[in-house]
C-alpha cells in the first residue's frame, strides 16, 4: 500500500491542488486545505472565533455546480488567489487585503449572481479549516474503492469527484472500512481512522466540466447499500509524507 497522490483545496468549493508532500501535524488538518470559504450570505461565521458551521453557508458544489469550471491556484507566499475561466485569467487578488479580497468577492458576485443569498464574502479563521466536519482530520480516498464505484455505474469516474486528500493505491476495494478506530503508517506520519464520509451531490459534478453527469450517492446506495466512499483520520503522530511513501496497518 501506498500513497498515490495528494491534494489540498485552499478554497472551500474551487479546485484542488496537487501538492508535491506535506508536514502532518499531530491533531491538525491538512496543510493549506480549506483555509478559506466563499461566504453565501450573512452565516455568522466569527474569524476571531472561528468554529464550524454547515458547509450550506458557503458556495459549494453540492449546490454551486457551476464553481468546477474555475481553476483556481493559491500562491502561499504572496497570498494571492488566481482564478482562470476558459483558460483566461478572470481576476486575482492579495486575500490578506481588502482589496484583494474585494476583487474576488466582486468577481463570485457577477459569476454565482443567480446562486447568492446576499454578498459574497471571503472568510477565513486563524488555525481554521473550513471542512465538512468539525474534528481537525485529513481524509483518505482508497483509488480501488473508486474504481468499484466506476465498475457498478458503467461509466469513468474521476477520483477527484471525492476531494480528497491522500489517494492510496494498493488496498482492495473497501479496505478503509475495515480499519475503522485503527491506526495506520503513513510515510513517517502515523493516523487514526475515524470516520466514513457519506457523499452528498457534489461528487455528481465532473470536476473537468462542471457538468452533473452522475448520481454518486444514489449509484453507491443502490450497488452497496451505503453512501459512503473515503475515510477521515486524525493525526496522532508528527510526520513528513510524499507520493510513493508506504502505508502500514497496524
Amino acid at each position: 500500500m501506498r500513497i498515490s497522490s495528494l491534494y489540498r483545496y485552499p478554497v472551500k468549493g474551487l479546485s484542488p491542488e496537487r501538492v508535491a508532500g506535506a508536514l502532518l501535524v499531530r491533531d491538525g488538518y491538512f496543510p493549506g486545505d480549506r483555509l478559506f470559504a466563499v461566504e453565501n450570505g450573512p452565516s455568522g461565521f466569527d474569524p476571531a472565533n472561528p468554529e464550524h458551521q454547515p458547509k450550506i453557508k458557503y458556495l459549494m458544489l453540492m449546490r454551486n455546480e457551476s464553481l468546477a469550471r474555475l481553476a483556481t491556484h493559491f500562491d502561499e507566499s504572496s497570498h494571492v488567489l488566481t482564478i482562470r475561466l476558459d483558460g483566461r485569467e478572470a481576476v486575482s487578488g492579495d486575500l490578506r487585503t481588502a482589496p484583494g479580497r474585494g476583487a474576488i468577492e466582486a468577481f463570485f458576485a457577477e459569476y454565482c449572481r443567480d446562486e447568492l443569498r446576499g454578498p459574497p464574502k471571503i472568510l477565513s479563521g486563524l488555525d481554521h479549516s473550513f471542512s465538512d466536519v468539525a474534528a481537525k482530520v485529513v481524509s483518505i480516498i482508497n483509488l480501488a474503492s473508486v474504481a468499484a464505484v466506476e465498475h457498478a455505474i458503467g461509466a469513468p469516474v474521476h477520483p477527484l469527484r471525492f476531494r480528497g486528500n491522500l489517494y492510496v493505491a494498493g488496498w482492495p476495494a473497501w479496505r478503509e472500512f475495515e480499519l475503522m478506530g485503527r491506526e495506520i503508517s503513513v510515510g513517517a506520519a502515523r493516523l487514526k481512522i475515524t470516520k466514513r464520509i457519506v457523499r452528498c451531490a457534489a461528487t455528481d459534478v465532473d470536476p473537468d466540466t462542471g457538468m452533473r453527469d452522475l448520481t454518486i450517492p444514489r449509484s453507491l446506495m443502490h450497488s452497496f447499500g451505503h453512501m459512503d466512499c473515503g475515510v477521515y483520520a486524525r493525526v496522532v503522530k508528527d510526520g513528513e509524507i510524499a507520493p510513493g511513501d508506504a502505508i502500514a496497518e497496524d
